[in-house]
C-alpha cells in the first residue's frame, strides 16, 4: 500500500511539473503568433544612454542588467548591427541601454549624468516614417530571450524575401510588449559613433596590411636581389682573385719554385745550352769550309787570268 502511494505522489508531481511547463510556455508567449508588417514605427524620436559592445548577442544580458539597475523604470533598448547568420559571433556589434526621453521631451539631466558616470554614452535617434515592425509579449524575464528566437528569424526572412533595405534591428522593451523595428530610411543615423570608428579602423587596417605586405614583398625582393648581387660580386671577386693568383704564380721568380722544378729546369737549360753550342759549332765549321772553297776558286780564277794574259802577249809578239 505504501508503495502505491509513493508511485502516485511521483506521478502527481510529474503531472504538475508538465502542467507548469505548459502554462509557462503559453504565458511567456513562446507559442504566440508572430506578425510582421511594414508601416509606422512604434516609437518616434528617442534619446538613449547606451554602451557599445562587440561579441555574441547571447552575452548582451549583462549589459541589459547593468542598464536596468541604474534606472529600473526606464524602457530598455538594444540595437543590433550585424546578422549573426553571416557574421561570426565574436564580431557582432550592438549597443544596449535605456531610453532617456521620447519625442520632444528632454532627458533628465541628473539621470543622464548618472548614466554617463557609469560609462554610458548618450545619443538621439531620429523619427522615421516607415519601418518593418513586430512585437512579442513581455511577461517574464525570459520573454526577451524567447522573443529573440521567435521574432528575429521571421524579421530576417521577411526582409530577405521582399528585398528590403531595412537595418539595424532595434529591440525595445516597453511595458507588456517587446517592440521590434528595422528602419527603412535614415539607417545611417541609427549608427553610434563607436560603430563608425570601428568601420574606419577596419577599412584602414586592410590597406595598412596590404601596404605592409607590399613593403615586405619589396623588402624580400630587394633582399633577394641584394643577396644575388652580393653572391655574384663574391663570385666575381673569387674569379679575379683566382686569376690574380694564377698570374702571381706565373710571375714568381725561379728561386721561389720547388726543388724538383729547379732540377728539371736546370736539366732543360743544360740541354738547351748543349744544343745551342752544338748548333753553333756546326754553324762555325760550315762557315770555315765555305771560306776555303771561295779562296781556292779565287786562286783558280787568278791563275786562269794570268795564263790567258800570257797567251795574248805571245800572240801579239
Amino acid at each position: 500500500m505504501s508503495d502505491f502511494i509513493i508511485v502516485s505522489l511521483i506521478g502527481v508531481l510529474i503531472l504538475c511539473l508538465l502542467l507548469t511547463l505548459v502554462g509557462f510556455v503559453f504565458y511567456s508567449g513562446l507559442l504566440s503568433e508572430v506578425v510582421i508588417r511594414t508601416g509606422s514605427p512604434p516609437v518616434k524620436k528617442i534619446t538613449i544612454a547606451y554602451k557599445f559592445k562587440k561579441g555574441s548577442y547571447k552575452e548582451s544580458g549583462a549589459a541589459f542588467t547593468e542598464s536596468c539597475s541604474i534606472a529600473p523604470k526606464l524602457c530598455s533598448i538594444g540595437v543590433y548591427y550585424d546578422d549573426p547568420n553571416q557574421t561570426q559571433a565574436d564580431c557582432c556589434r550592438y549597443a544596449v541601454g535605456s531610453i532617456l526621453s521620447e519625442d520632444e521631451e528632454k532627458p533628465d539631466e541628473e539621470l543622464q549624468r548618472l548614466y554617463e558616470k557609469f560609462g554610458f554614452s548618450v545619443i538621439s535617434f531620429p523619427e522615421v516614417s516607415f519601418a518593418v515592425t513586430s512585437s512579442f509579449p513581455n511577461r517574464c524575464p525570459l520573454s526577451p530571450i524567447c522573443g529573440a528566437y521567435r521574432v528575429f528569424p521571421e524579421l530576417n526572412s521577411y526582409i530577405t524575401e521582399r528585398r528590403l533595405s531595412a537595418y539595424p534591428f532595434l529591440e525595445i522593451c516597453k511595458g507588456d510588449l517587446i517592440q521590434y523595428m528595422c528602419p527603412l530610411e535614415n539607417q545611417e543615423r541609427f549608427f553610434v559613433p563607436e560603430l563608425l570608428e570601428k568601420q574606419t579602423e577596419g577599412e584602414q587596417k586592410p590597406k595598412e596590411s596590404e601596404e605592409d605586405e607590399d613593403d615586405k614583398g619589396d623588402e624580400v625582393t630587394e633582399t633577394g636581389e641584394s643577396c644575388q648581387m652580393e653572391s655574384s660580386a663574391v663570385i666575381q671577386e673569387a674569379g679575379v682573385s683566382g686569376a690574380e693568383s694564377g698570374e702571381a704564380v706565373a710571375d714568381l721568380p725561379v728561386e721561389q719554385q720547388s726543388p724538383e722544378q729547379d732540377e728539371g729546369d736546370g736539366q732543360s737549360e743544360e740541354a738547351d745550352q748543349g744544343a745551342k753550342s752544338s748548333s753553333e759549332s756546326v754553324g762555325s765549321g760550315s762557315s770555315f769550309e765555305e771560306l776555303d772553297m771561295d779562296m781556292e776558286e779565287a786562286e783558280k780564277e787568278r791563275k786562269d787570268g794570268e795564263e790567258d794574259h800570257m797567251k795574248d802577249n805571245d800572240e801579239k809578239a
